[in-house]
Formats: structure tokens, C-alpha cells, sequence
């Protein structure tokens, strides 16, 4: 196995299991019923009960200990058994113990013994026969029609469908209230079900190997791996872990990451590390990235300081030993994909290996000015080596790349500027008819369904000019299912949003794994300009290697990684002025495209679904269950029935802050600054997110570890709080308001989506200014936008001063709360920072000079919108409802064309 990132590469069938993880849970309401057969009689279900495939008589946490054992020795047929008991056991284990597990700790599992042998198709049949067999006709469909699309020739999946189609195979007529056919036919369908069932039961295969014996030292070790929910003791103790080699504890780690049991995947990782003299780096680092994730700090913070100890000490050592530049010459640049015209001061980067950290880690690490270079170095790795990466097979081949490849830049150049001429009167491109010709414009990525990306920015694309470009999609995700959309999102699709209005949707997820192959389907689509909507973002899922094989001449990096690709293929990063200073671009390998009124997509004011902020909260009376929109901040107290602990009764909430990031974007210095601010703020509170829920206990012991109170009986804790996460955006979003009246937000990894969120909530973001990376300035550019810079410190006792003054000091606070909701609910013209058809038209004119660039054969370099004076005024309300008309009706006509053409052909 490759062990180089390997943390970071989760399966591409993570998200299958996750779909059908969701849909089983989005049925769990049935659950109670599922362990029971449906029947209109007591003898009928007495005959029916004896097709149940297990003994559900034993415990379901015996039950899921013992499939975890048995997953851990790779017995995956085995194990299948227990976890599904488990899964029909929950509820009545829970009742049992009092300390349920969850539904989907069992289910995803025992989905997992599926996948790991190829053989998901084999589950969901199980399943949908079991559904079926239980009168649960719903679920059936619903696990039987993805089996069917995941392998039509399914053998038992068709015997299953014919059944349930024949005359003796309606099963329910979904009410649950009983059969409607005789007993003779039931008992004949549970027959032919349960054949099929066990003919896709793992436990029951044919080729099932013999079950070993088992000494009680693994017995012992895995018993108390499982208990106290999960959480296990000190591994090294174990010799069933400590016998193993470093590598071996790697890939036992990274399978229990893949599962999201941190808490383990940590203490394995670090015993990795320990085992290995620390040669096995990417150990160590993927130990540091967990504890990261989990707050686990050591005392006081004390650990978090050796950690990125650790993270520089090794990336100066492996960019010692693998950068290094080759001189530009014709040759290297065609097989780097470059662009001939760069201006390459520094010649070509090249990787020997990548490093032991991932991209995506360092976004959260504090480093210090000199060393921030190397998050730049981190990139350049990944991006030099990511086409080789993508070519290696599981067992370690590296397939051939095609001789042709990447496509030339310079000859890309050629065929395009042989379409076109100059007008001078108008400093236009044309064709060479004189007509003006729209940039084939072309937008890459895996999120194009319910992530945030999407949330952010779908609305750009009802406000294109089709005579200025001709927006094109490549989907290597997939949809969102649709229980998924009518239940969490209830019923808002933002993928179907885009198709409907973009000029071409091209679903690739055909060529997912064959960056090759989607390299030329692009390129023979002859786009243009390329736009990566990934990044290093969603490592397992991405395009890996797409961008290095260079189908298009220009290519563009936007939105979602913010932070340098540290790739040369990579022209331009759409950024601004102040989130990417022009003294801070060695930090990237890019050029600069800035854009006006900060960089970020954000569509709030234009979804109907996400409600303004008002200046008023509605009065919560005498209401004790939270409602969104109804209290304020101080009134829903995080939502706490004892929010100031031995002081409730007492006193009132004075002030509640808020940070609704993921714990990997904390540190003990912000922290630290937390505490502070709190105890300068008597009675605030601080409400975060249980993101994960594992790091709550390590953030609570640090700051019981390092608070510096003047009352010792206070317990500061007692006003920190933590809130599950909020499945459905809009309600995320609507929270913001409903329980912040200021968020502090993190640094150096800003909130980005969240603090969007907070921002059109009417909730002030206190942020710090005094950081390098991209991804620490976005809330700085945002604030200044709006017309709040009052609110960027610069250091971290100005992020305390300004924070306790907006707690301390009400008129202020109140002027800073007003000035902000007039921005969000600005109409005619909209505020140019929620104003997404003027943000899409500097983005048009930002495509355009980057084209035109290109097309000159100018050299590549820092591109600057202006807006003209006429433009400054920004978006009125019946010019959004114009220039949607105007998309639709040109996009219209395009299809009619086409048909036309089609037609003719």
C-alpha cells in the first residue's frame, strides 16, 4: 500500500455507503417495526417470525462488539451477521442499557462488509428482501431500485423485482395493517423472498471460509475497546496492536478514520509514529491532524506547541530532500502542462514525493510568519505529483499516460486565435464573421448537489450573460438523493437549480477514477476557461490529475480551497485585494484575478428560503421550547436550561458569542482569548458547535486547565455550551440569529460558509487581520465591505478589546447590529456585498481579460476588475427578474437550435 497521504484518500465508495446509510436512516422511524413481522393474525406471525434470520433474543451491544471483532480480522461474512442483529437490536438495546448506540454505527458497518468485497449490490438486495419479508414495502422499492441502478443484471435483484411484480409478489399494500392475500400465497412469497434474501447474505455464503478460533487476549482487547460507548483504553497495552509492524497500525488507523472513530484512529497513528522512530511521517502528521480535530492539546496547550513542532520540523525536512526546480525550457514546461507564456521567475516545481501533510491540513495550523511558505510548499507537492497519483492502480502499477497529454497550451493558443481578430473600435475578441463569440466557460467539481459550495453559489448562475460566456458543468458527483431533498432540504434541489440555468449540465460521473478521459471529453468540448470548484477540499472524490493534463488554456481555481493549489497549471486565483495583498503572492503559485467588493459568492439575499434578519426579536413569552425566529440571543441562552450554572436564577445572559466552526479551525490561543473575553463579558456565554462531539471533553479540560478567574468557585465552563449540528442550511443559517449576538471567529482558518451565515443573520464577526494565509483573511475583506473595519483587530489583544467592547458597551453594539441588517435588507440598489448579478458580471469581465490575455500571448499575470462609475450602483429588483428572463430565453433558443441541427443531422 502507498502509505504517501493515504489518511486523506477515503474510498471513492465512501459516499455509496453514505446514500444508502441515509436512507436507511431516513426510514429509521420504521425501525421499531422492522424487527416484527406485519400479519393479520397471531398464527400468521408466529409462521412468519421463523424466517427472522437471527437470534434477536441476545443483546445488541454483544452483538456489535462482536461484528467489530470480526470486522477487524477482515471476516467480513461473519461480521455481517452480528452487525445487522445489532441493527434490529438498537431500540430494544437501548431501552436495556439505557446507553443506546446509534443506527447507523451498526448499519454502516455492516454495509462496509458489502463494499470492502465488491458486493454492495449483494446488501442492498439483502435488505430490500428483508423490507419486503416484513411487509415493509416502501423500504423495499426504495433498496431494491438502487440495487437495480448500481447492477441491472443483478441475478437475485431481477428475481426479487419479477417477484414482487408478479401476481404473488405484492407483499403489502403499504399500510401496514396487513396482508391482503391468503395465507397459502403469503407463506409461498416469504418463501421465495427469503430465498433470495440468504442467496445475498454474507453470513450464508457458499463461499464462506471456516471461523477460527480465537485466543482471549483479542477477545479481551476488543471488549474493552467497545466499551464505555466506544471509547478505548490505552492501545499500546495491547499486544495484539503492539506485536504489529508500524505499517500495519497505519492501515488499521486509517480504516477506523474512514469509520470516524477519531478517537482511536488518533492513539493508532501516534503508535505508528512511536513504532517507527518516527520514519513513517505521515503517521506522525495524521496523529497531529486528529488531536487538531479533537482540541487534544496536551496540559494547557503545551502538546498543540510540540505538534506544530512537528508539522514544520518534518515538511522543512521532506521539502529539503524532494523540491526541487527545474530550468525552463520547452521540454519540461509541455510535460508539466504549463502555460509557454508564464512568467516563470523561479523555473519549473517539481515533487520527487509529497508530503506527509495533506493541503487541506494546514489550513488550521498556526504557523509563524517564516514558516507560513510552507503551507505553499505542501500544495506544490500535491500538485506535482496529483496526475502521477491518479494513473496508480490499487496494487501499485502506474498505468501509461498518452503521449499527447497534457494538451499543448501554445497550440491550444493557435486554434483559438485563428477564430478571432482584433476589433480595434471596441478592444473586443470576434469571430471571423465579425459576430462576438461567448467564452466556453467550464465549472469542475464533485459538490454539485447539497455542499456548501453549492449553497454559496448556485445563484451566480441565473445571472451569466449568455452573449458573453456559454456556462458548461462537469458533475463528477452525484445528485443528492431525492428522500434526501424532500426531507432535509425539503424539497429545495440546488443541482437541479444549476441545470435549469446553465447552457450544459454533462454528468461525468463516468469518468470517475479516469482523469484521462475526462481530460478529453473536456477538451474536445473546446472550453476555454476551466474553473476547479475542489480544490484539495474533497480528497477521494475530486478530479485528481484533471487540471494537470491541462484540457483547457486557461484554468482558474475558485471558492472552495482557499489556499494556494501550488500549481503551475493553474493560471489564476480568483481572490480580492485585501483576503491576497500583492507583497503576499509568493505565497502562491497563481496569479492574481481580483475582483471587486470581496471575492466570495454568496447568494443569500437571493434564496427565498433564507429569511433576513429583522431588527426586532419576536418576544418569546412564557414559550420554553426553542422556536427559530422567536427570542433573542440572551433569551435562548444556547439553547441551556442552566446557562450560567450556579448562578441561574440569579441573573440574566448578558451577551452570548458564538463560533459555529469545526473544531479543526480552534487552537489554544484563540481559546485562550475566548476565556479572556468571557471573563471581561460577566454572565456571556459562549456557544459553539459539537463538531466532532468526541473534542468536547479535551476543550472543556483545557479550560478548566488555563482559566485565569478572579472567583475561584466560578466554574467557567458552566457558561460554554455546544449545540448538535443543524442538518438543514436554512435552519443552520436562521440559528445564527436566533442565538448569536456576535461571533468571534477563528484564526488563521476563518469561518467562511458559517460566517456567510452569521454575517446575513445581522451578527457582527469579530475577526483578526494579521494573518498571511487566504484562508485567515475572508472575514477581514467581508467586514470591510460592509462598511464594519472597526470590527478587524490586529493581533490578538485587539480581537479581546473589540469583542468585550460589543458585550460591554450596548449603543455600540446596537450601531454595529443596525448598520449591518440595513446591508442585508438594502433593496434598489442591492448592498454591492450581497449583490450577486453585479457580482457575476465583474466575474464575466474578470473571464474576459484573463481570455483576451491569452489570446494576445501576453504573459500570465496579475489580472485587476474595475468597476466602471455607470456600474457602481448597484443591482435594482426588477433588473434580476430581466436578466434571469434573458438567460432563459437565449438558452431556450440554443436548445431549439440544437434540436434543429440534431434533427437535420
Amino acid at each position: 500500500m502507498n502509505h504517501q497521504n493515504a489518511f486523506c484518500h477515503v474510498g471513492n465508495r465512501r459516499r455509496d455507503l453514505h446514500l444508502v446509510l441515509l436512507l436507511f436512516l431516513l426510514h429509521s422511524s420504521t425501525l421499531s417495526r422492522f424487527s416484527v413481522a406485519v400479519a393479520p393474525s397471531d398464527n400468521l406471525a408466529e409462521q412468519i417470525s421463523e424466517y427472522i434470520p437471527f437470534d434477536v433474543s441476545t443483546d445488541g451491544h454483544a452483538n456489535l462488539r462482536e461484528g467489530s471483532r470480526l470486522f477487524q480480522l477482515k471476516r467480513y461474512d461473519e461480521a455481517s451477521a452480528y452487525f445487522w442483529r445489532a441493527v434490529l437490536l438498537q431500540e430494544k438495546a437501548g431501552r436495556a442499557s439505557g446507553e443506546p448506540y446509534t443506527v447507523d454505527e451498526a448499519f454502516t458497518p455492516f454495509l462496509q462488509c458489502y463494499f470492502l468485497q465488491n458486493k454492495i449490490v449483494d446488501g442492498l438486495v439483502f435488505i430490500s428482501a428483508e423490507s419486503f419479508s416484513r411487509g415493509q414495502k416502501q423500504m423495499g422499492e426504495m433498496y431494491l431500485k438502487q440495487a437495480l441502478e448500481r447492477d441491472a443484471g443483478h441475478e437475485g435483484a431481477i428475481r426479487l423485482r419479477n417477484l414482487m411484480n408478479s401476481g404473488d409478489g405484492a407483499a403489502t399494500d403499504g399500510s401496514d395493517t396487513g396482508f391482503e392475500i391468503d395465507l397459502v400465497q403469503t407463506q409461498l412469497r416469504l418463501q421465495k423472498l427469503l430465498e433470495i434474501r440468504d442467496s445475498a447474505d454474507l453470513s450464508k455464503s457458499r463461499n464462506k471460509r471456516k471461523k477460527k478460533a480465537l485466543d482471549n487476549s483479542n477477545d479481551a482487547f476488543w471488549a474493552q475497546f467497545r466499551e464505555d460507548n466506544g471509547a478505548a483504553k490505552s492501545k499500546q497495552d495491547s499486544d495484539d496492536i503492539s506485536d504489529k509492524s508500524p505499517e500495519d497500525i497505519y492501515n488499521i488507523a486509517t480504516q477506523y478514520f474512514n469509520s470516524k472513530n477519531l478517537v482511536y484512529a488518533s492513539e493508532l497513528f501516534e503508535l505508528s509514529c512511536q513504532k517507527s522512530n518516527a520514519k513513517l511521517s505521515p503517521a506522525c502528521t495524521n496523529a497531529v491532524y486528529l488531536r487538531t480535530n479533537l482540541c487534544d492539546w496536551g496540559e494547557a496547550g503545551i502538546g498543540f506547541e510540540k505538534d506544530m513542532n512537528i508539522i514544520v520540523q518534518i515538511t522543512k525536512a521532506e521539502t529539503e530532500m524532494y523540491r526541487f526546480v527545474s530550468n525552463v525550457n520547452e521540454q519540461v514546461k509541455r510535460e508539466s502542462g504549463l502555460n509557454d507564456k508564464m512568467a516563470m521567475k523561479e523555473g519549473v516545481i517539481q515533487w520527487k514525493r509529497a508530503t506527509s501533510v495533506h493541503p487541506h491540513m494546514m489550513l488550521g495550523y498556526p504557523l509563524d510568519n517564516e514558516d507560513v511558505i510552507l503551507k505553499r510548499y505542501v500544495a506544490e507537492s500535491m500538485a506535482s505529483l496529483d496526475e502521477i497519483r491518479a494513473r496508480l492502480d490499487d496494487d501499485g502499477t502506474l498505468r501509461d499516460r498518452p503521449n499527447h497529454l497534457p494538451y499543448s497550451v501554445e497550440e491550444m493558443r493557435k486554434k483559438f486565435a485563428a477564430r478571432h481578430r482584433i476589433q480595434p473600435e471596441q478592444g473586443q475578441k470576434s469571430n471571423s464573421t465579425g459576430s462576438y463569440e461567448p467564452i466556453r466557460v467550464g465549472f469542475v467539481g464533485c459538490g454539485f448537489n447539497s455542499k456548501a459550495v453549492m449553497y454559496l453559489s448556485q445563484d451566480m448562475f441565473r445571472f451569466f450573460d449568455p452573449s458573453v460566456v456559454e456556462i458548461h458543468i462537469f458533475s463528477t458527483g452525484a445528485p443528492d438523493h431525492p428522500l434526501f431533498i424532500h426531507g432535509a432540504m425539503r424539497g429545495v434541489d440546488w443541482r437541479q437549480r444549476v441545470i435549469d440555468n446553465v447552457d450544459y449540465f454533462h454528468d461525468v460521473r463516468q469518468f470517475k477514477g479516469d482523469h484521462i478521459g475526462l481530460a478529453r471529453f473536456i477538451h474536445e468540448k473546446e472550453i476555454q476557461i476551466l474553473i476547479e470548484w475542489d480544490g484539495y477540499a474533497r480528497q477521494g472524490e475530486r478530479a485528481s490529475g484533471l487540471m494537470a493534463l491541462r484540457p483547457c488554456p486557461v484554468q482558474i481555481l475558485h471558492q472552495e480551497f482557499l489556499m494556494t493549489s501550488g500549481a503551475q497549471y493553474i493560471d489564476y486565483i480568483i481572490t480580492d485585494k485585501v483576503v491576497s495583498p500583492r507583497s503576499l503572492d509568493h505565497l502562491y503559485t497563481e496569479k492574481f484575478l481580483y475582483l471587486p467588493n470581496h471575492f466570495f459568492s454568496k447568494g443569500h439575499a437571493m434564496q427565498k428560503e433564507v429569511i433576513p434578519p429583522s431588527f426586532d426579536y419576536v418576544p418569546k413569552a412564557n414559550a420554553t421550547k426553542f422556536q427559530l425566529g422567536v427570542g433573542s440571543p440572551q433569551e435562548n441562552a444556547c439553547l441551556s436550561s442552566n446557562p450560567l450554572g450556579s448562578k441561574a436564577g440569579e441573573t440574566e445572559v448578558s451577551f452570548v458569542y458564538c463560533n459555529f466552526n469545526k473544531f479543526l479551525k480552534h487552537n489554544p490561543e484563540t481559546v485562550r482569548s475566548w476565556i479572556r473575553i468571557l471573563e471581561g463579558v460577566p454572565n456571556s456565554l459562549l456557544c459553539l458547535l459539537e463538531n466532532p462531539k468526541e473534542g468536547i471533553p479535551n476543550l472543556r479540560k483545557f479550560v478548566s486547565e488555563v482559566t485565569t478567574r478572579s472567583d475561584p468557585a466560578m466554574n467557567l465552563n458552566d457558561r460554554i455550551h455546544f449545540l448538535p449540528w443543524e442538518q438543514n442550511p436554512f435552519d443552520h443559517q436562521r440559528r445564527s440569529y436566533s442565538l448569536c449576538n456576535a461571533m468571534l471567529d477563528s484564526h488563521p482558518y476563518n469561518g467562511h460558509t458559517t460566517a456567510q451565515d452569521a454575517l446575513y443573520a445581522g451578527v457582527p464577526i469579530v475577526t483578526r487581520s494579521d494573518g498571511n494565509d487566504m484562508s485567515s483573511r475572508v472575514s477581514t475583506s467581508a467586514n470591510k465591505v460592509l462598511g464594519l473595519a472597526e470590527l478587524n483587530a490586529n493581533g490578538i489583544n485587539h480581537y479581546e478589546e473589540i469583542a468585550i467592547r460589543l458585550g460591554t458597551d450596548e449603543p455600540w453594539f446596537d450601531s454595529i447590529r443596525t448598520k449591518l441588517i440595513k446591508t442585508c435588507l438594502q433593496r434598489n440598489p442591492l448592498h454591492p456585498y450581497w449583490d450577486v448579478p453585479r457580482y457575476v458580471k465583474n466575474f464575466e469581465r474578470g473571464l474576459r481579460m484573463a481570455w483576451d490575455a491569452f489570446l494576445d500571448g501576453t504573459p500570465t499575470n496579475h489580472i485587476e476588475v474595475l468597476e466602471l462609475a455607470e456600474e457602481t450602483g448597484g443591482t435594482y429588483e426588477t433588473e434580476l427578474t430581466a436578466k434571469e428572463s434573458k438567460r432563459k430565453e437565449i438558452k431556450t433558443n440554443r436548445v431549439v437550435k440544437r434540436r434543429q441541427m440534431n434533427s437535420e443531422l
